[in-house]
């Protein structure tokens, strides 16, 4: 189980640098994709999530920033590009892999934003993930506050 974890926590790495690769040079999603699954610390990667993830989040790209740019409270240009990739991970992840527990998936983009990013930007991403879960996950999120037992 926990080699699963860091398996996908591998996956969402690589598209998170496949995103921040894309926002920087403008090279097509493709090749980019071609370039990670090339690298060697990819066999390390969740291949099917990643696979499912990165064809998500590039599919739904401008519509999961839109979403996005609704709860900040800068242009979403001001964003860091890993700012940006990481919550656009974050914000598919939430509105698609609902078998993800939302608190999962925050922690996660955390982590993400811990590693590759500015020093507060997980305290950014943290913030914003956690305005949008209740948009995607609400039947969940109501679930952890009822009182167990109670219908």
């Amino acid at each position: 189980m926990a080699n699963s974890g860091s398996s996908r926590h591998r996956a969402r790495e690589c598209v998170l640098q496949g995103l921040y690769e894309r926002q920087l040079s403008g090279n097509a999603f493709d090749a980019i994709r071609a370039r990670l699954v090339a690298e060697p610390s990819f066999a390390n990667a969740d291949r099917a999530y990643f696979d499912e993830l990165w064809s998500g989040v590039n599919a739904e790209s401008e519509a999961l920033i839109r979403i996005v740019a609704a709860t900040i409270d800068r242009p979403v240009a001001q964003l860091s590009p890993v700012e940006r990739a990481v919550l656009v991970i974050g914000a598919w992840e939430l509105k698609h892999r609902t078998e993800i527990p939302y608190r999962v998936v925050i922690d996660e983009s955390i982590e993400l934003a811990k590693s590759y990013g500015g020093t507060d930007g997980h305290k950014f991403v943290n913030g914003v993930l956690d305005k949008l879960a209740p948009s995607f996950r609400s039947t969940e999120i109501d679930s952890l506050r009822s009182p167990a037992g109670t219908a």
